[in-house]
């Protein structure tokens, strides 16, 4: 069977390939390049490379380099790729120009005491200083910040998909909001960089995604269904499954962000996501349907009892009508094929 992260990539290079060129013996910057968006990025960038014989040189900065070596140690062992130990709030500027930024740290919002949340407010915001400050003094053209659909706040009950155009926000009384905050307030300093420096930002709000690399133990839904599936079942559904969510597939992620960097326009934000928006216990049974026999899909409540979450849904018009990007994996594909690649990395 063929591996399937493989396959991603040569899907990625052929949708990509009139963009690689203007990276042709060029150094890049990349923070969060160990996560689950920089995984995609470092593998698909290195695919380029090698194809197309970029020459290209790209700085990773990273926390912990000897145990991302212990993870991906083909990336690892690159000679495109040096992985750069520091934190984002205060690393050392390596040296050098790098006409290309891609700023993809930060976790994710998963965490919950009032101390931790201060703490991801001043990583997200800190950070992004610190990059934005790097990029000056490396003379970067082009520069990526990674964002999030958090930065909307609440998606109102009647509106189906978010536009980038909706100017909702978090509560910014509520710690809990701290993810999204610290997203806006990225948003804004790529913005003030741009206008006084000239750097040309561009903006990536980033919704929810399937695909291998995704971790399967943390607050992704669907990661967690495929995990419980993956177990035995039952695939556990938190509150009543009437929250609406959609998914993009890494690889389509993938291509998207380079598309963003090189060819999305300045001072610009973009929805990245699947506009095929469904129930959460309806993306929980497609995920039961994957295996034999289908484990049970249980509910935490019931639509009487409450226990009812917001939706979260892109409307993608600027990436699609802007700059012509689409899905090239259904969701049922895309499913079986996270799965596939979960069990080819295990067996």
């Amino acid at each position: 069977m063929p591996n399937t992260v493989d396959s991603d990539l040569d899907l990625i290079l052929a949708q990509t390939r009139g963009l690689w060129e203007e990276l042709r013996e060029r150094r890049l910057f990349v923070t969060g390049g160990t996560g689950f968006f920089g995984r995609w990025l470092l593998e698909s960038l290195v695919r380029a490379n090698d194809t197309l014989k970029l020459d290209v040189s790209a700085v990773v900065l990273t926390r912990d380099p000897d145990a991302f070596g212990q993870q991906a140690p083909h990336l690892a062992a690159h000679p495109c790729l040096q992985f750069y130990c520091g934190d984002v709030r205060d690393f050392e500027f390596p040296q050098g120009e790098f006409p290309y930024v891609i700023h993809a740290a930060t976790d994710s919002g998963s965490q919950q005491s009032a101390d931790q949340q201060a703490v991801l407010f001043d990583t997200i915001v800190g950070g992004t200083r610190r990059v934005l400050d790097f990029a000056v003094h490396a003379k970067a053209t082009k520069l990526l910040l990674v964002s999030s659909g958090a930065v909307y706040g609440p998606q109102p009950p009647k509106m189906t998909h978010i536009p980038e155009t909706y100017g909702g926000g978090p509560d910014s009384l509520d710690p809990l909001c701290a993810y999204g905050e610290g997203k806006r307030a990225a948003e804004m300093l790529s913005g003030l960089y741009a206008q006084r420096y000239g750097l040309e930002t561009k903006v990536a709000r980033c919704f929810a995604f399937v695909g291998p690399h995704l971790p399967l133990d943390a607050h992704f839904a669907i990661g967690n269904f495929i995990r419980d599936a993956l177990q035995g079942g039952p695939i556990r559904v938190t509150g009543d499954g009437s929250p609406r969510r959609s998914y993009l597939y890494a690889a389509d992620l993938t291509v998207w962000l380079w598309t963003i960097l090189f060819r999305g326009a300045a001072r610009t934000a973009y929805n990245v996501g699947s506009e095929d928006s469904r129930p959460v216990s309806e993306w929980a049974s497609l995920v039961a349907r994957h295996f034999l026999p289908s484990p049970e899909v249980v509910m935490a409540a019931d639509s009487a009892t409450g226990g009812r979450g917001g939706s979260y849904v892109p409307l993608t018009l600027k990436a699609r009508g802007g700059l012509g990007l689409r899905e090239s994996v259904e969701p049922d594909a895309a499913i079986e094929k996270t799965i596939r690649a979960q069990q080819q990395r295990d067996g």
